[in-house]
């Protein structure tokens, strides 16, 4: 079987600048912000006051509903605000601001160590929910939701989707090299749940020492494979990775449970470990800080709540003066006009780079050469479904497929005409999802 699916693209990777660097720990100077939205799903509820002095590891926002997750403060300090906040969206979202004390007095952590046998499902989505684990590799969903399927005898596969296929991106492959035993045992829990699923480690070949340690831990292990993916941008999207490693197919309108699998991120399954087994809550995360503005490409724990702009002066501050900064990967990620804002559940990177090649070319005429047709992973034709928007014909473009998009930007990328595909038919997307709310 080869494990690879139809289109994609294979862009500058740029995971030099940072894979075999050591992982910088960062302690957090100014205020600390954290939206009471870090996930899909109802935005969590304050439990906390102006002037409440709070610990590392404390509960500050109780999940907001069964969607929705518990956010918890990663510094000790002084509740100084309840206000909206501007976060990478660029939208403002209600925020709690703790004004950090630079104490990090913690509560104390329950460990858990009973066998893995004998820990019950109850108690293991319990720790998950009353960490406030979320999907840490896209749109944050909360994860004792995802691991409570309607129908959890259906589930036969755990992927865990360790090939990090964004340019730039090496926190999820630090993580492994540096903490595979947690990876790893965060797997074993999930498969706790489902006594009848086998686990997949899903890496791409680019990344050979991560693929080789995971062999060597798991030689022995029935329940788990490790699948070397071909190096191609977007594998590590849901439905082109269950493709790749099952062979099974989803679309839009389906789950990855409908296809019996549940799909997690590597810092997923490294929370849930420490949140069953260490008792340790969702505070921190790795960032990847990089592109060829940044001093000292790097990894930072960071803290969730701290300034973007303190994280890239941890990484030696600007070396040029970027031309624009992304939170995220460079394919869908989101351009920033401002570093003032928090680091949250779901942010993976700060990219900062002196060109910004978008704007350096004007969008011209569709030449019809048929590249962004032959790299969609989605097998739609976004030519047309673009001028189908161009021209306010929704009904035409819901019947061409045109929610089947997963916005993964390999259209606009392979484009010679620069035309903005990818943004154009993502704008009709959401206002077709509006129109069928109403």
């Amino acid at each position: 079987m080869k494990f690879t699916f139809k289109g994609g693209i294979h862009p500058y990777e740029g995971k030099e600048l940072t894979m075999d660097k050591e992982v910088k720990e960062y302690l957090p100077k100014g205020d600390m912000v954290y939206p009471l939205s870090q996930h899909i799903g109802a935005p969590a509820e304050p439990v906390v006051k102006k002037g409440d002095r709070v610990l590392v590891g404390q509960l500050i926002a109780k999940a907001g509903g069964f969607v929705s997750a518990n956010i918890h403060s990663s510094v000790s300090g002084t509740v100084k605000a309840i206000e909206m906040r501007l976060t990478s969206s660029g939208s403002k979202m209600n925020s709690i601001v703790i004004e950090n004390d630079n104490l990090y007095e913690a509560v104390e952590f329950k460990a858990n160590d009973k066998p893995l046998e004998e820990l019950t499902k109850e108690e293991i989505l319990d720790a998950i929910k009353e960490a406030g684990v979320v999907g840490m590799g896209g749109a944050g969903f909360p994860t004792h939701v995802k691991l409570s399927p309607k129908e959890p005898d259906k589930i036969d596969t755990i992927i865990v989707n360790a090939s990090e296929c964004e340019p730039y991106l090496t926190s999820d492959y630090r993580r492994i090299m540096d903490e595979a035993d947690k990876v790893i045992g965060g797997l074993k829990i999930v498969l706790k749940l489902f006594p009848g699923a086998k686990g997949i480690i899903g890496i791409e070949n680019n990344k050979p020492k991560a693929i080789k340690l995971l062999k060597e831990k798991l030689a022995g292990d029935d329940d788990i494979v490790v699948n070397s993916l071909k190096t191609k941008y977007p594998e590590g999207a849901e439905r082109q990775l269950i493709f790749a490693n099952t062979g099974r197919y989803i679309n839009s309108k389906m789950l990855p449970a409908d296809a019996g699998c549940i799909v997690h991120n590597v810092d997923t399954v490294y929370a849930i470990y420490e949140a069953v087994r260490e008792g340790r809550p969702l505070i921190d995360r790795l960032v990847t800080v990089s592109g060829d503005a940044v001093e000292e490409p790097c990894n930072i724990l960071t803290k969730m709540g701290t300034n973007y702009a303190e994280l890239i002066e941890a990484a030696g501050g600007f070396k040029e003066t970027p031309e624009k900064i992304i939170a995220g990967g460079p394919m869908m990620g989101k351009a920033l006009y401002t570093t003032d804002i928090p680091a949250t559940k779901s942010s993976s990177a700060i990219l900062c780079m002196t060109k910004d090649e978008v704007s350096e070319y004007e969008e011209g005429p569709c030449i019809r050469c048929g590249r962004c047709v032959s790299v969609c992973p989605g097998g739609v034709m976004p030519n047309t479904l673009a001028t189908l928007v161009e021209k306010n014909q929704f009904d035409e473009f819901v019947k061409l497929n045109g929610m089947e998009c997963c916005e993964c930007g390999c259209c606009s990328y392979i484009c010679p005409a620069k035309r903005h595909l990818t943004q154009t038919i993502a704008g009709a997307r959401k206002l077709v999802l509006a129109s069928r709310k109403k």
